[in-house]
């Protein structure tokens, strides 16, 4: 090695938002230190790409960008400025909103995050209710006298009688009570993640539904009828949400851009499949680049790597009992339908203002039983430069959950998208004659599952941390169904332990499990 290459090297593994805020705060606060990305796939950000088909953009999960932490905002909006003026759709509605003072004109540049109204609602019985479940007429109509009266009295059973939690069920039903838990819950639950509630860790509750409760959805809306300027604390219910103007893929490609020209190297089609470990250090990787395998030094590796990706590389001596459990940690796999149709059947009964009069949702979350998708998103709603005729035709986003090989995910893409229109007339969303375009899109590993041997995790998570110069990160390289802005704060997290020279990893494990993380604005 010569004198020019006597850098420690970093080197990180995906390009999504954990990997790429880690390159980037590595290279601006350890400039020393030489970075290097290898990404799996031909793709920069991860779950947070954006996927461009003829002029239309399909956001992967939908991403909304709200954090807590003033440090991810300020990442966020340093590399994205919030618009100053009205966007396309901003114009036609004459719509009012908090414009940053001198900030950048969505009609004239494309680097800039748009301000926008968070509507996501449930579809069930086909009618629409809030999500989350408000307390109001419209509600109580649409479920009816006798489901009105049977969720009061399961409410109030369950708030004088609480479950043991054992599992998701037991959680959702100590907050809402059983008939709540079995009308917008339970069958949605086991369409997203392929198991019953019951068999499912309350763990994953505790991270995500976090301190939304019937009691608290009552609290919110007293608070709104005396103090109507009053903004909900709580993630759920945040109604304003920024997000970039070509869609969250766009941000990663520009965090992407900054890290090269600071000097850090990406490759893509990179992938990982040996991890040399050496008293208990990691060592090399043997990475595969378009089907040649080069060696590369480290002295710290950041993964964002499947858990179960990540140890069965290791090349070294792994338990047994580790090895047994990562391999059978679970996955969820996601599939997505971009579809192009003129008009939809549903009517915008809101009074929310938009565009064409089209119902004002980002998600509508899917809890009809008598289909397989599980969530619509709408994204002329997310963004009006998400779509190429954006007065004139709806880009729907139609999401399926399966797992990588069953039935669903194996079928041909002309019948899974006749499958995914079929569902839709079902419901009465669309018409056949509608439809003028589709685009079919997979996904592997989108969503880290909280059951079978996934009790057993801490045994892995254990034994990843006796590699010194290790550093597991985001959502599948901790295997924990973390929001972008957690998976980010995991890459600040660990650069300052790498800064530090700390030993203990802990508080990279800990992001998006303290409490107070869920209550409070952090600053």
């Amino acid at each position: 090695m010569d004198k020019g290459n006597l850098k420690k090297q970093a080197v990180i593994v995906g390009a999504g938002p954990a990997g790429l805020t880690a390159a980037y705060q590595l290279l601006k606060e350890m400039p020393d230190i030489d970075v290097t990305v290898f990404e799996v796939t031909d793709r920069i950000g991860g779950i947070s790409t954006t996927i461009e088909y003829k002029g239309n953009r399909i956001d992967i999960g939908g991403h909304r960008f709200f954090s807590k932490s003033q440090p991810v905002n300020d990442f966020w909006e340093t590399l994205m400025p919030v618009q100053g003026q009205p966007a396309k759709d901003d114009i036609i509605l004459n719509a009012k909103k908090d414009f940053l003072p001198n900030g950048p004109d969505p009609e004239k540049t494309d680097i800039v995050m748009l301000i926008r109204n968070r509507v996501s609602r449930i579809f069930y019985r086909r009618k629409f209710f809030d999500y989350p479940i408000s307390i109001k007429t419209s509600t109580f109509v649409n479920m009816g006298l006798w489901n009105t009266i049977k969720a009061g009295c399961s409410y109030l059973y369950s708030s004088v009688k609480k479950r043991e939690e054992n599992s998701l069920e037991d959680f959702y039903v100590n907050r809402f009570g059983k008939q709540l838990y079995k009308m917008f819950f339970e069958d949605y639950t086991e369409k997203v993640w392929g198991v019953h509630p019951s068999k499912l860790s309350s763990s994953w509750g505790a991270q995500r539904v976090k301190s939304l409760s019937i009691l608290n959805i009552l609290k919110e809306a007293i608070l709104k009828i005396f103090k109507p300027q009053y903004e909900s604390k709580q993630t759920s219910l945040i109604e304003r949400f920024i997000y970039p103007k070509l869609g969250p893929g766009q941000l990663w490609s520009v965090v992407a851009d900054e890290v090269e020209k600071m000097g850090g190297k990406i490759y893509l089609n990179a992938n990982v499949v040996k991890v040399q470990v050496e008293n208990q250090t990691v060592k090399t990787l043997l990475v595969d680049r378009d089907g040649k395998m080069e060696t590369f030094p480290v002295d710290y590796l950041f993964s964002t790597m499947p858990v179960k990706d990540l140890v069965q590389a290791i090349e070294n001596d792994v338990p047994a009992e580790v090895m047994q459990i990562a391999s059978n940690l679970p996955y969820r796999d996601f599939i997505t339908v971009g579809l192009l149709v003129k008009k939809l059947k549903l009517k915008n009964q809101t009074n929310i203002k938009t565009v064409g009069n089209i119902v004002p949702d980002c998600w509508i979350y899917v809890q009809e039983r008598d289909v397989q998708i599980g969530r619509i998103q709408i994204f002329n709603n997310w963004s009006p430069y998400m779509v190429k005729d954006f007065q004139n035709t709806l880009w729907i986003g139609l999401e399926y959950f399966c797992n990588e090989g069953d039935k669903m995910w194996n079928m041909q893409k002309e019948d899974f998208i006749e499958l995914a229109i079929s569902e839709l007339v079902r419901i009465n969303i669309v018409d056949w004659e509608d439809v003028l375009d589709a685009h079919h899109v997979k996904i592997q590993k989108a969503y880290p599952a909280y059951f079978g041997v996934y009790a057993e995790f801490d045994k892995v998570q254990n034994y990843l941390d006796t590699i010194e110069n290790l550093y597991c990160l985001g959502r599948n390289g901790q295997h924990k169904y973390n929001n972008m802005d957690h998976s980010m704060l995991t890459a600040f997290e660990a650069v300052k332990v790498v800064k530090s020279n700390q030993k203990d990893k802990s508080i990279i494990w800990n992001v998006n499990t303290e409490e107070e993380y869920h209550e409070s604005k952090q600053s």
